[in-house]
């Protein structure tokens, strides 16, 4: 007889791999990542005594009693599912707002959100995106990320990210790492409200700034990127956004070492202007984990 209940969670994270056969696709489909689906079948394999999968390199099966589980396992909760709609109707789709700088929206957000609306359909996710940080209200935003120092005073502030910046050129100019003294000869690319950028990656290197130096300015990462792409110079930009905006293909190479940016990404707190509901606490934590693992799976099978 079990001492404790089994988890549903855990049930749930059991069937969906017995489908896929494939922890990182159940990942995908739950929300979570694949070490967290490891170890919901494992906790759920030790508190039932029996092993419920044959584990080969890059292979998963069920073992006889896993077979024999999954069945009842996935008549229960399909019928847990019919109970609740039969008594309590359909849900309605919840909503959650989501407000972010608009380069960390288009090229790091808004290419994860289909993992996140995959994995729970029955919550609708509005994206709106700003070029500038502000310290606008919260009344009609649940989830806000800001980049910057984490000095705002509107409100508290969870740090997300440590960023590096990196420089950056078109991809037919990656023959070999430029050095420092070589990005000297432009053009540079700088983006209003971060003109900073270029002068601190030159004084990591002991450089400064040439005087009448070629420059075009943009007023965004997104922008910067696309001019670096098609040959208008050099732009220095967060590293996880080129890495991002060359996951389809290869536009823009980087072409110098990494250094140390003091922005990062930080999740506002907001204290008492929206009530935190569950959706909304569910949304962060999603959030969070997409900057701790970078959004990337890694196959445990």
């Amino acid at each position: 007889m079990l001492k404790k209940q089994i988890n549903l969670t855990w049930l749930r994270t059991f069937e969906a791999a017995a489908r896929h056969m494939n922890f990182t696709a159940t990942a995908t489909e739950l929300g979570l990542t694949q070490t967290a689906v490891s170890l919901h079948i494992r906790t759920l394999e030790e508190q039932l005594g029996s092993r419920l999968f044959h584990r080969k390199a890059r292979h998963l099966s069920l073992t006889d009693i896993g077979q024999a589980y999954v069945s009842t396992v996935r008549q229960a909760l399909t019928d847990i599912d019919l109970a609740t709609t039969s008594l309590f109707g359909a849900t309605r789709n919840e909503s959650v707002t989501v407000k972010a700088p608009i380069s960390t929206s288009a090229l790091w957000l808004a290419p994860r959100l289909p993992k996140f609306k995959l994995a729970h359909p029955d919550i609708d996710v509005r994206l709106v995106s700003n070029i500038w940080t502000d310290a606008t209200g919260f009344d009609h935003v649940d989830v806000e990320l800001r980049v910057g120092r984490g000095d705002w005073t509107d409100t508290a502030s969870e740090r997300l990210s440590d960023d590096v910046m990196v420089p950056i050129g078109a991809v037919q100019s990656r023959r070999t790492a430029l050095g420092p003294d070589a990005l000297l000869k432009g053009p540079f690319i700088r983006i209003l409200g971060q003109e900073a950028d270029w002068i601190r990656y030159l004084a990591a290197h002991d450089l400064a700034l040439p005087k009448g130096a070629d420059e075009l300015y943009v007023d965004t990462m997104t922008a910067a990127i696309e001019l670096a792409a098609n040959g208008g110079g050099y732009a220095v930009v967060m590293k996880r956004l080129v890495e991002m905006a060359n996951a389809p293909g290869p536009r823009v190479s980087i072409i110098g070492a990494d250094v140390p940016t003091p922005s990062a990404h930080y999740l506002m707190r907001p204290r008492s202007k929206r009530s935190k509901r569950s959706v909304v606490l569910l949304f962060e934590n999603w959030l969070c984990e997409q900057f701790s693992d970078g959004g990337t799976f890694e196959d445990d099978a």
